[in-house]
């Protein structure tokens, strides 16, 4: 390679990598944990429920129960079940019924948990799971900044590695292997950027494509509604099959008694391993009724198998169906496969706690860059004042990054002892304490304080986590594993590895000559 070509690719990977540095980070920091959300939503509850994306429910129980209380007759209903957990969730449309009062032609979005029917809005069923889920991807700015920003990071992530490939090309076998410990500081960090770079090279690569694709993918449509579809936007979710079929509203009360139940169960005998993931019901109660059933096949059988069956609730007679197996599309594969390698639900435990390790590793790599760029740029001859600057970045970086693990692990601490704890309080624990320690980090102007104070802390609150559910929720994790309560159990026997690790991590340090 060419000093030219080196340099432009030395530059855009350095300059790419610094402006994205800190957003990047807590986006991989929260996202590894969301490889675990719906453990985390369940360990808040001192809940266990069956490990599975099936809905589990008695449609005509819940459907009957519903009907009390919000008279369900002529809206379209959607029962779909985003995570693994007791609670689904119900999104009604207002009735069609034009002489209905004005409250029930209102739509309603809520949880509905499958065994006692109680009701919970969004922000009474928000968590930290779902915190740090969406945390991952800033929907705490305001839409759509924070998904634009999250979606712009992860394309010049995209630049970053590629430009970072393009450097260490030719070097790729005998750099990997290469590790120096007792070198000077900036040997130190370039080997462990280079060799944990590689290591989660494919991991990283996947994510920032697909981060990017679900990010701004509305940038990219946009062009393509206004040129193919003159504006349109229906016609393309239409062709996308993101839309449902719709059936006229008659306003003519069914006659004969239905029943969901079965609906469900004759659509999951006409496919071994097939899972309902969805039930969409339109008209409720009109004689023009009609009944989406659709679901997925179990990952293990087909990697993308999505099933749907659509009835006419008068006769019970099928109308509409799809395939699993037979009639997989192109497009049924290109919109399921990128949300499966996304999200890691295809491969059990295995995969999720690999994929959190990686993302962790990505969190180093991150933070290894940010020094390279500190010990380059701390020359004797750079001027003081530059230098100054340099560090007082890189200072700021570190408090904001780092004080991420003590205060989500006392997130952690906080939710089960203070469980409920409405979404504002929630924000009020993480962010407000997020902010403070980072302000007490950039005062104290010690990286090597701000680094070793993080791990001890985020440890001894990590040990704390299994401690305090054992006390307020009686959850003890050798009961839990008695009494086949596995997602509470995961948590925290999780905890008391990743508190180990970074302790042992903690007193193992051997503080390098430090940068003035």
């Amino acid at each position: 390679m060419n000093n030219r070509h080196y340099n432009i690719y030395f530059h855009t990977h350095t300059v790419s990598g610094i402006v994205i540095s800190v957003v990047l980070f807590v986006i991989f920091f929260a996202g590894s944990f969301s490889f675990f959300r719906d453990e985390i939503i369940n360990w808040e509850r001192s809940e266990s429920t069956a490990i599975t994306r099936e809905i589990q429910l008695d449609y005509n129980d819940a459907l009957q129960h519903l009907d009390k209380k919000y008279v369900l007759y002529g809206r379209n209903l959607t029962i779909s079940k985003p995570s693994v957990e007791n609670r689904v969730a119900v999104y009604m449309e207002g009735t069609k019924d034009t002489l209905a009062p004005k409250k029930q032609q209102a739509g309603e979005f809520f949880y509905l948990d499958n065994k006692n029917y109680k009701t919970y809005t969004y922000e009474e069923s928000y968590s930290l799971g779902e915190l740090l889920y969406r945390l991952h991807f800033l929907a705490q700015i305001p839409y759509p900044a924070g998904y634009y920003l999250s979606g712009f990071t992860a394309l010049f992530f995209l630049f970053a590695i590629i430009t970072g490939v393009l450097l260490h090309w030719n070097k790729i076998v005998s750099n990997f292997y290469m590790f120096r410990p007792k070198e000077k500081l900036k040997t130190l960090w370039t080997d462990a950027h280079t060799a944990l770079g590689m290591i989660g090279l494919p991991f990283q690569f996947v994510y920032a494509v697909t981060g990017a694709f679900f990010m701004i993918k509305l940038l990219i449509v946009a062009p393509a509604v206004m040129a193919l579809y003159k504006g349109d936007q229906d016609k393309l979710y239409k062709e996308l099959e993101y839309t449902d079929p719709d059936y006229k509203f008659e306003n003519k009360k069914l006659a004969n008694p239905f029943n969901i139940n079965e609906l469900v169960a004759r659509t999951k005998k006409n496919w071994a391993d097939f899972e309902i993931t969805r039930v969409f019901i339109q008209n409720y109660g009109d004689a023009n009724m009609h009944v989406l059933v659709e679901g997925e096949l179990l990952s293990h059988k087909k990697f993308t198998g999505i099933g749907k069956v659509v009835y006419r609730v008068s006769d019970a007679k099928e109308i509409a169906k799809k395939d699993p197996i037979a009639h997989t599309s192109y497009l049924d594969i290109v919109k399921n496969v990128l949300y499966r390698i996304h999200f890691g639900d295809y491969g059990g435990y295995a995969l999720k706690i690999v994929s959190f390790l990686l993302g962790i590793i990505t969190c180093f790599v991150i933070i290894s860059g940010v020094m390279i760029w500190l010990v380059a740029r701390q020359k004797k001859n750079m001027p003081e004042k530059k230098r100054r600057f340099n560090a007082a970045v890189v200072r700021i970086y570190l408090a904001i990054c780092l004080s991420m693990y003590p205060i989500t692990a006392l997130a952690f601490i906080g939710s089960k002892i203070f469980y409920p704890l409405s979404q504002s309080n929630l924000y009020a624990l993480y962010f407000g304490g997020w902010l403070l320690l980072t302000i007490f980090f950039i005062i104290k102007k010690n990286d090597a304080f701000t680094n070793k104070f993080s791990l001890i802390s985020g440890s001894i609150l990590g040990f704390l986590i299994p401690i305090t559910n054992g006390i307020v929720s009686g959850n003890w994790f050798w009961n839990s594993f008695m009494d086949n309560k596995f997602q509470i159990f995961f948590i925290d026997v999780f905890w008391i590895f990743l508190a180990g690790i970074s302790l042992y991590t903690a007193y193992h340090l051997k503080p390098k000559k430090a940068v003035s």
